[in-house]
C-alpha cells in the first residue's frame, strides 16, 4: 500500500485546550509525525457547544490536519490517538489525489479567506441580479427612451 493523503477531524477537550493550545495540538501533530506521517496542515477549525455530551464534555474544540501517510500505518496511528485523553472523537478519511493540492490551499487559507471568498460571491451574485432587473425595466426590442415624449415637446 502506498502513501495516501488524509484528512483528520479531531474534536478536543475544550477546557485542556484553553489551558494549553499550542502543547494540545502540538501534541496531535508530534503524534502523527512519530508514526510516520508527514504534516501538510494542521489548524483549528472552530470551537462550538456539541449537539451531546461527550465524555462529560458540553464543548469541544475542532481540530483540522491533513496528512501524508503510508496506509499500512494508518491503524497503529489511531490506536496511538486513541490513548489520548485531550481526544474526544476523531475522524479519518482518505483524500481523492486529485484535489489534494486544492483541499490544502483551502485549508491554508483561513477561516478569514473563506469569509472574504463568500463576501466576493455574494457581491457577484448581487451585481448580476441588478444588471438582470435593468434589463428587465426595458421593453423586450425597443430601445431605451424610444416611445416616450422629448423635453422639446416635439
Amino acid at each position: 500500500m502506498g502513501e495516501n493523503v488524509y484528512d483528520a477531524m479531531f474534536i478536543l477537550d475544550a477546557g485542556r485546550y484553553a489551558r494549553d493550545p499550542e502543547g494540545v495540538s502540538g501534541q496531535l501533530s508530534k503524534i502523527i509525525v512519530e508514526g510516520g506521517g508527514k504534516i501538510l496542515v494542521s489548524r483549528l477549525w472552530e470551537e462550538r457547544r456539541l449537539a451531546f455530551p461527550i465524555k462529560g464534555q458540553r464543548k469541544g474544540v475542532y481540530w483540522l490536519i491533513y496528512f501524508r501517510l503510508n496506509g499500512e500505518k494508518l491503524s497503529a496511528l489511531r490506536q496511538r490517538l486513541r490513548l489520548n485523553d485531550t481526544i474526544l472523537r476523531m475522524l479519518f478519511v482518505r483524500v481523492d489525489p486529485r484535489i489534494v493540492d486544492t483541499l490544502v490551499a483551502h485549508a491554508l487559507a483561513g477561516p478569514a479567506a473563506m469569509a472574504a471568498e463568500r463576501r466576493a460571491a455574494e457581491a457577484r451574485e448581487k451585481q448580476a441580479e441588478a444588471q438582470a432587473e435593468g434589463e428587465e425595466a426595458v421593453p423586450a426590442g425597443r430601445p431605451a427612451g424610444a416611445g416616450r415624449p422629448s423635453a422639446s415637446g416635439a
